[in-house]
């Protein structure tokens, strides 16, 4: 077979039966290589989970109000209780929605966020990330939805889908009918929520006088407020400048989420070269092994010469066996990483995500992969195109 590099080529399936004629140590590579791509679509779905879950957390016709000055700590943002009776009546740009006997319903959401021990069992508790709302909540929260039970009433609440991984225990300790207790309550849970992906889905949220009551306060963290359609960021952050005794600040909901992004990029770093060090070292694994091919078929590659094919076409079959033995090791991962890796949930800082292992992933773990199966399998070509034909005839 006379190939477009104008010598003779080994057949296409001269490479395959290499690799069929030493299963243990096609195997052994296989395995490796499979490993190695694996955990690259781990990290890179690591990486592409926490930019989704960040992305679609915010509302661009959602302004949030809070202390001056705790934009990137809204835990610890303090304002007056009235705060979101205030702004209803003094901003025109906040939605409006006809509510029952032609009365309008303002879009404002005053809330209280904070980080609290949650004990699940008396034996045992958690740190989890609690909400006091009011049903005004789901007006702006507009991606929010009541998948299971419906919303709490006084004494109780309800928890997102990723609730559970926030805190490091099972999903079944949190259903609907058990109950949890913090900040010196018992609270009966009452559904389930889902908000597609968002930061909202670690929390839980409950009664938002019940909580201040609970927690002997009468202030709010924030108040979320929906912008009517056409109004302008800048009436609102106008009102809060002018309004120096009450200390408020206005930050768009996306600009903020664009600020956690922003404070995690050193993770984000950290996740790609972990995905360098882990490709490099399959570079090396595939590396040992294919010299060690080479080197116990010493005695083969010299009696290929001999019948007429070249070095050069040697070496490509070498390669060819590391590039084949890569794109099965890659498509095992990407199986493995869809029907299992896809939708993990994982515990972080901000709350809870899951992993994304979506078509950009599986493309940059094939790639991964395939380069490892070339470049590992370059040095160990090389060597066999020195092997003298003479020695190699020898060789035992």
């Amino acid at each position: 077979m006379l190939g477009s590099f104008g010598f003779r080529l080994l057949p296409w399936d001269y490479g395959v039966r290499n690799l069929l004629r030493r299963p243990a140590r096609s195997a052994m590579t296989l395995f490796g290589l499979t490993l190695v791509v694996l955990l690259v679509l781990v990290v890179v779905g690591f990486i592409r989970g926490l930019a989704a879950s960040l992305s679609v957390s915010g509302d661009a016709q959602v302004v949030m109000i809070h202390t001056l000055g705790a934009a990137e700590n809204i835990e610890n943002s303090s304002i007056a209780g009235q705060t979101a009776r205030l702004l209803s009546a003094s901003l025109e740009s906040i939605q409006r929605h006809q509510g029952p006997g032609g009365t309008k319903v303002v879009c404002a959401s005053p809330e209280l966020y904070l980080g609290t021990q949650v004990n699940l069992d008396p034996s045992a508790g958690s740190l989890g990330l609690v909400r006091g709302v009011t049903p005004a909540a789901l007006l702006v929260r507009r991606n929010v939805q009541i998948v299971e039970g419906h919303w709490p009433g006084p004494g109780e609440l309800m928890v997102g889908r990723l609730a559970a991984t926030k805190m490091g225990r099972r999903a079944e300790e949190l259903v609907v009918g058990k109950t949890v207790a913090f900040e010196g309550r018992t609270w009966k849970i009452s559904g389930r929520f889902v908000s597609l992906g968002s930061t909202l889905e670690s929390e839980m949220w409950c009664p938002l006088d019940d909580l201040q009551l609970a927690m002997k306060r009468q202030d709010l963290s924030m108040v979320a407020i929906l912008l009517a359609a056409g109004a302008d960021f800048a009436d609102v952050d106008e009102f809060c400048k002018e309004r120096l005794d009450l200390e408020l600040q206005a930050t768009p909901e996306t600009r903020y989420y664009e600020s956690l992004e922003r404070h995690y990029g050193p993770v984000r770093l950290l996740a790609w070269l972990i995905v360098v060090i882990i490709a490099g070292a399959g570079v090396f694994t595939g590396m040992n092994i294919m010299y060690g091919a080479v080197t116990g078929r010493v005695r083969e590659l010299a009696t290929l010469q001999t019948i007429g094919f070249v070095r050069r076409a040697i070496a490509i079959s070498l390669i060819q066996e590391g590039v084949l033995l890569a794109a099965l090791a890659s498509l095992i991962a990407g199986v493995i990483g869809v029907l299992i890796v896809q939708g993990m949930a994982v515990r972080f800082t901000m709350g809870a995500f899951t992993l994304n292992v979506d078509g950009a992933t599986l493309l940059f773990g094939f790639g991964t992969g395939l380069i490892i199966g070339v470049v590992g399998s370059i040095p160990p070509a090389l060597r066999a195109m020195r092997l003298l034909v003479v020695e190699g005839l020898k060789a035992i």
